[in-house]
C-alpha cells in the first residue's frame, strides 16, 4: 500500500513539473491550463468553446494558453505563420477526420497539406469567379432567389421563418451548382425540403467528440452516441454520381470530378459533393439569416435603406460586386458572424515554432477563431461588437481592415466555395432589398446566435421571422 502511495505522489509530482517547465506552461492562461485539457474538452462539449476562448482572450491577450498542449492566438502574424507559411500553412490536427464522408477522406479532411493541396487543384477552376459567374451558375441561383422572393411575397403581413428558406435556398444553390440540371428545389418540392431538413437540423457536436476523443472506444458506442445518418442525402448524391445517361451542366463540378483525368473513384466523388453540399448550407445560409437578422433591426433600419438605395438606384447591368454598400453589408455580417465561427486547429510541425514571441514546440495545437480575430483589435475594427457596414466604406485603414478578414480563413486551406457563396448572397439580397423591407416579426422569440455546432448543427425548432413589406 505505501508503494502506491508513493508512486501516485510521484507520478503527480511528475505532472506537475511537466506542466512548470513546459514551454507553453509560459503562455499566459487560467493556471489549470497547464496541467489538462479537460477545462478546454469540456466547453467543447457543452458547445461553449468559442466564448470560453474570446473570454479568456479578452482577459489575457492575443496569446492564451487552453491546455498543456494547446494555444490560441488572434494576431495577424499569428494567422500567417499558422494557416499560410508555406502556402498552406501547417497540418490540420485528426479533429478534421470526423468530416469524412461516405468513410472517405475528402479534400476538407485531408490532413497533411501536400495531399491537400493536390486534392484542390482538382476544384480550382471549377470554383474560380470565371467559372461561377458563367450563364448557367448564374441562371440556377437567379432561378432560386426567384423562388425565394416568391414565398416571401406569398406570406402578406404573415411573418417568414427566413432561417428555414435560406437553408433551403443555399442547399438548391449548390445542388445546382454540382449536378445541374439535377439539382435540389427544397423551395417547393417536399421530398427536397427533407433533404435540406436532414443535413440542417441536427445535434451531432457532442457525439462527434465522443469518437474524436475516444476512437478505440467508438466501435463500441450505443447506436445513440454515434452522429445522426443521413440517408436521403446519401442517396440522393449516390444517385447523382452514378447517373450514366448524359446530361451533366459543363460548369458543373460532378462533371470534373467523373472527368478520368481526376482519378477519383465514383465513390470518392460522392464523398466530395456530399462535403461540398453541408458546407455550402451553412456558409450561405447562416451567413445570410445572420445578416438579415441584423438588417432588420429598429436601430439597422438606416443600413437597410442606404442598401435600397444603392440597389434601386444601380444601372441593370452594374457587376453584383461593383455594389459597394451591398458588399460593406455583407463583410460586415460575415465579420460580426463568421459561419463557422470555431477555432480552426493545426499541428505546429517538427522542431517547433516561435509565434507571437512565445516558442511552442511542434505536435502542440495552435489555432485562431474568427470571432475572435474580428473583435480582438479595435484599432481596426472599433466598436467591435457592433454591426456597422459604413466601416467598410472608410478608404483609411481599409487595407488593415482586409487583412484581419477570416471568415472565409487564408492560405491555400482556406474555403473553396468562396466565390460561389458570396454570388449567391450577392444575389438574394438585391432581389429581397431592392422589392422588401423587412423587420423583426412581432411572434418572433429571442434572439438569433452563433453556437459552436459544426456545420449546420443546429436544434430543431431554430427559427427567424421577418416580416417582409413591399416598397
Amino acid at each position: 500500500m505505501l508503494s502506491l502511495w508513493i508512486g501516485a505522489i510521484l507520478l503527480l509530482g511528475y505532472f506537475v513539473a511537466c506542466g512548470f517547465t513546459s514551454p507553453i506552461s509560459k503562455v499566459p492562461g487560467p493556471w489549470y491550463t497547464r496541467f489538462t485539457s479537460f477545462w478546454i474538452k469540456y466547453q467543447e462539449f457543452t458547445a461553449n468553446r468559442r466564448e470560453s476562448i474570446h473570454s479568456l482572450h479578452k482577459t489575457y491577450g492575443p496569446v492564451v494558453r487552453l491546455g498543456p498542449n494547446e494555444v490560441s492566438f488572434t494576431s495577424l502574424d499569428a494567422i500567417k505563420e499558422i494557416y499560410a507559411s508555406g502556402g498552406s500553412g501547417y497540418d490540420k490536427t485528426e479533429f478534421y477526420s470526423l468530416f469524412k464522408q461516405f468513410k472517405i477522406t475528402t479534400m476538407f479532411s485531408t490532413l497533411p497539406r501536400d495531399e491537400h493541396s493536390k486534392r484542390k487543384r482538382i476544384f480550382a477552376e471549377r470554383y474560380a469567379m470565371t467559372n461561377v459567374m458563367k450563364a448557367g451558375p448564374l441562371a440556377a441561383i437567379n432561378g432560386r432567389a426567384a423562388a425565394f422572393v416568391s414565398q416571401c411575397a406569398a406570406a402578406g403581413k404573415k411573418s417568414v421563418d427566413v432561417y428555414v428558406l435560406l437553408h433551403c435556398y443555399a442547399v438548391d444553390c449548390v445542388t445546382h451548382f454540382m449536378f445541374s440540371p439535377g439539382g435540389l428545389k427544397s423551395l417547393n418540392i417536399s421530398e427536397d425540403f427533407e433533404i435540406m431538413q436532414e443535413l440542417t437540423y441536427h445535434q451531432s457536436l457532442q457525439k462527434s467528440l465522443l469518437e474524436y476523443y475516444l476512437p478505440s472506444l467508438s466501435p463500441y458506442f450505443p447506436n445513440f452516441l454515434h452522429p445522426r445518418s443521413a440517408p436521403k442525402t446519401n442517396q440522393y448524391v449516390l444517385d447523382m454520381v452514378n447517373q450514366t445517361a448524359p446530361g451533366l451542366e459543363s460548369f458543373t463540378l460532378l462533371e470534373k470530378l467523373k472527368r478520368k483525368e481526376t482519378g477519383l473513384q465514383l465513390l470518392q466523388a460522392a464523398a466530395e459533393c456530399k462535403d461540398h453540399m453541408a458546407a455550402g448550407i451553412d456558409t450561405t445560409g447562416d451567413g445570410l439569416c445572420f445578416l438579415m437578422w441584423e438588417l432588420s433591426q429598429p436601430h439597422n433600419l438606416i443600413f437597410q435603406q442606404r442598401l435600397r438605395h444603392e440597389l434601386i438606384s444601380a444601372s441593370p447591368d452594374a457587376p453584383l460586386d461593383s455594389l459597394v454598400y451591398l458588399e460593406a453589408v455583407i463583410k460586415e455580417a460575415l465579420r460580426c458572424s463568421p459561419p463557422i465561427p470555431m477555432s480552426l486547429p493545426r499541428y505546429v510541425p517538427e522542431g517547433g515554432r516561435t509565434i507571437d514571441g512565445y516558442f511552442i514546440p511542434g505536435h502542440s495545437i495552435v489555432s485562431c477563431q474568427p470571432y475572435t480575430v474580428h473583435r480582438a483589435h479595435e484599432s481596426v475594427f472599433p466598436e467591435p461588437d457592433r454591426f456597422y457596414p459604413d466601416r467598410w466604406l472608410d478608404e483609411e485603414g481599409a487595407a488593415e481592415r482586409n487583412r484581419h478578414f477570416f471568415a472565409f480563413a487564408v492560405g491555400g486551406r482556406g474555403c473553396t466555395g468562396k466565390n460561389l457563396a458570396l454570388t449567391e448572397m450577392r444575389i438574394l439580397l438585391k432581389e429581397v432589398y431592392s422589392r422588401f423591407q423587412t423587420t423583426v416579426a412581432p411572434d418572433m422569440e429571442g434572439s438569433m446566435k452563433l453556437d459552436d455546432q459544426i456545420i449546420s448543427a443546429r436544434p430543431e425548432g431554430q427559427t427567424c421571422k421577418l416580416i417582409f413589406t413591399s416598397v
